[in-house]
């Protein structure tokens, strides 16, 4: 049967000279901005930000303390083993083996449930801080990772030649008073993602811990010596030209000291390289470097095989997502009122599990937004139904909301992005079309 009414109704819804020496042979200029710890882009030979002062006035969006996160899930999540629709009878006779059984799920309304292996999630439903989209996606029918990621990241569905990333647009169109810091746009990882590409400067860094000022007295990390042997013995303008400015960046993160952070009492970040992202991220804005947005990912959601149930591979990879957002949610402690975190994957996977224990790759997915001014504890967006008939091409769930909507209404009310048109491009992203989850 169809459940379409369900949920139809919700528009509220340091070092010697010897060891400088052995830095700079260690790392080459090319090699070392292209992908070392810290890397750069920018709109010409020198990045923006490298030739900004550190005490340059912040932007608005930070003087009003907004921050943005978005989180990518490669690989494409399995939306409706996620959030879980228990009261759909199709979904059981779709998934003989791999469905969540009622007596598993974490009820969040009757209808929807959250995967058991989320129950870190469940306390920031109930509390009101966790909003969820479901049937959300593209309006593009790719079904390869790599045109569907490019798709979400450049915020233009079906167009290949888009430059520039959606979140760098969205920067661009938000409040001009001010002057952003080294720090306004951060990717976790060796390199800056497709979403924060284009004219604005981003940075990406891959560890903190490099940067910091480790040991007995004050001895500085090999990478940040082997940037700083490069300028001081280097006559290439792109690493001169505005002196002792050029290592702001640099300098800024020695400053805030890594490896000695520690989170809030009673936070433990997952083990893992997605939970050690968001802990830097922590790190970042609580060092108040000046972060607006900051994005992080990360993979295994393509479960083709064995993809498990109530336990294993993909239980396991929910674990790691959730346990890791809620600890970042917790370590931000009073921070968190101006935090604003989005969750994504280029698509769903099929409604029916495969032969194999797994399910294939889909349409529409699962959405999360997380948030001090989010209005949580429901499930927005309409739902399709997992009727046969219901079925986008008879296999995967129909998106009914544009993954474009919902990162619109996030980019409008946190970083103030209200020339929707240039960040989303002929996507038609009014706020009178908004789900106003925030």
């Amino acid at each position: 049967m169809s459940n379409w009414n369900h949920f139809t109704d919700h528009s509220d819804w340091g070092c010697d000279m010897h060891g400088r020496d052995l830095a700079r042979r260690a790392v080459s200029r090319r090699g070392f901005m292209k992908s070392g710890a810290l890397a750069l882009v920018g709109t010409s030979v020198i990045p923006s930000f490298l030739v900004r002062s550190v005490m340059a006035e912040v932007s608005t969006a930070k003087a009003n303390n907004k921050k943005l996160v978005v989180i990518f899930q490669r690989g494409a999540a399995d939306g409706l083993n996620v959030v879980v629709p228990y009261a759909e009878k199709n979904y059981y006779a779709m998934r003989p083996t791999i469905a969540i059984q009622k007596k598993e799920v974490l009820d969040l309304n009757g209808f929807f449930g959250l995967h058991p292996a989320m129950a870190s999630f469940k306390p920031l439903y109930d509390q009101g801080h966790l909003a969820i989209v479901h049937a959300a996606g593209s309006p593009d029918s790719s079904r390869s990772h790599f045109d569907a990621q490019d798709y979400m990241e450049s915020g233009t569905p079906g167009v290949k030649v888009t430059q520039d990333g959606w979140l760098n647009r969205a920067l661009q169109v938000g409040p001009p008073e001010g002057k952003p810091t080294a720090f306004r746009a951060v990717a976790l990882g060796s390199q800056v993602p497709r979403t924060l590409q284009g004219k604005l400067s981003s940075i990406a860094v891959n560890n903190l811990a490099d940067f910091s000022v480790g040991g007995k007295g004050p001895q500085i990390s090999p990478i940040s010596n082997a940037f700083q042997a490069m300028y001081d013995e280097s006559s290439d303008s792109m690493l001169h030209g505005t002196g002792e400015e050029t290592f702001e960046a640099v300098r800024m993160l020695k400053a805030a000291d890594p490896a000695k952070y520690q989170p809030a009492p009673g936070v433990d970040y997952p083990k893992s390289p997605f939970g050690n992202s968001l802990k830097q991220i922590a790190q970042l804005m609580k060092a108040n470097l000046g972060v607006e947005a900051a994005f992080s990912d990360i993979g295994g959601w393509d479960t083709h095989q064995n993809q498990g149930n109530a336990n294993g591979q993909l239980a396991n990879r929910l674990k790691d997502f959730s346990d890791s957002i809620a600890a970042f949610w917790k370590d931000m402690g009073p921070e968190a009122e101006s935090v604003t975190l989005v969750t994504m994957s280029e698509f769903g996977r099929t409604a029916r599990q495969n032969g194999t224990g797994g399910t294939d790759h889909g349409h529409a997915n699962v959405m999360f937004v997380l948030g001090g001014q989010v209005r949580g504890g429901k499930v927005y967006g309409k739902w399709p139904g997992l009727a046969n008939e219901q079925l986008n091409e008879g296999r995967d769930l129909t998106v009914t909301t544009d993954f474009r909507n919902v990162l619109g209404e996030a980019a409008y009310k946190t970083l103030g992005a209200k020339n929707l048109d240039v960040v989303f491009p002929n996507a038609q992203v009014r706020p009178d079309h908004f789900l106003n989850f925030i």
